[in-house]
């Protein structure tokens, strides 16, 4: 077994916490671009995701990239810079639960991806919502991710769309104890964060997959012995 690493690119997260005992390190970029080393969660967004991963992923090396600060918006410079910031540091995974539907900012997101996908560096990102492509989820090169309320937390199944193979996921975040589901978080930022658990725990067995279409290949494979079911 190899130990996954991941970057969670979020609001950061705020750790110690009952589902997070802690994460590797991490960073914080700004609506510029700077970096510093705050990336304690003020939002929450960030540790439930992280949490997400954690549950089913205990062994996986997660690294915090906070992009988010008061609330959950950012800028496509921002979000390339922590892409960039990922890469660079040639984490197995990068979890990106946000995403934009806007077609005219592929162009500044692609070089990232790009690189990315040259380092071996896999994204994990919405690929559909609201019936609207997102990106960088919907680009060649990156884990899609859809969410589907009825599709079990600790599972996804892959999906054929126009846009090519996706991973279908749970919408909703690890429980809180007396808070009722719709009350939680939850939505397609969650649905990207348990596709990535998941694949996390998949890939390390799997030190040969650095590719997305390997990455659903091999989940695709898994769900034949009714792991991962195919739908």
């Amino acid at each position: 077994m190899n130990r996954v690493t991941v970057a969670v690119v979020d609001s950061g997260v705020n750790v110690p916490h009952p589902h997070l005992p802690g994460v590797a390190g991490g960073v914080a970029f700004d609506f510029e671009g700077t970096a510093s080393e705050d990336f304690i969660d003020v939002l929450g967004h960030g540790t439930a995701a992280a949490s997400a991963i954690h549950e089913k992923a205990p062994e996986a090396e997660l690294w915090a990239v906070k992009v988010f600060d008061r609330e959950l918006a950012t800028t496509v410079p921002t979000l390339v810079r922590a892409i960039d910031w990922a890469t660079e540091r040639g984490v197995r995974l990068v979890n990106l639960s946000l995403g934009t539907p806007n077609e005219f900012r592929q162009p500044e997101l692609t070089p990232a991806v790009e690189r990315a996908v040259a380092r071996g560096v896999i994204i994990v990102s919405a690929q559909e919502h609201d019936d609207m492509l997102w990106y960088p989820g919907s680009m060649p090169g990156v884990v899609g991710v859809v969410m589907d309320a009825h599709q079990p937390r600790e599972s996804v199944s892959v999906m054929e769309l126009e846009s090519g193979a996706a991973l279908r996921a749970s919408p909703y975040p690890r429980p809180i104890p007396g808070v009722p589901l719709q009350r939680n978080f939850n939505g397609i930022s969650f649905a990207v964060a348990n596709a990535t658990g998941v694949l996390a725990a998949l890939l390390a067995s799997h030190a040969d997959i650095i590719t997305a279409d390997a990455a659903i290949e091999c989940l695709a494979d898994a769900g034949a012995g009714g792991h991962v079911p195919r739908g």
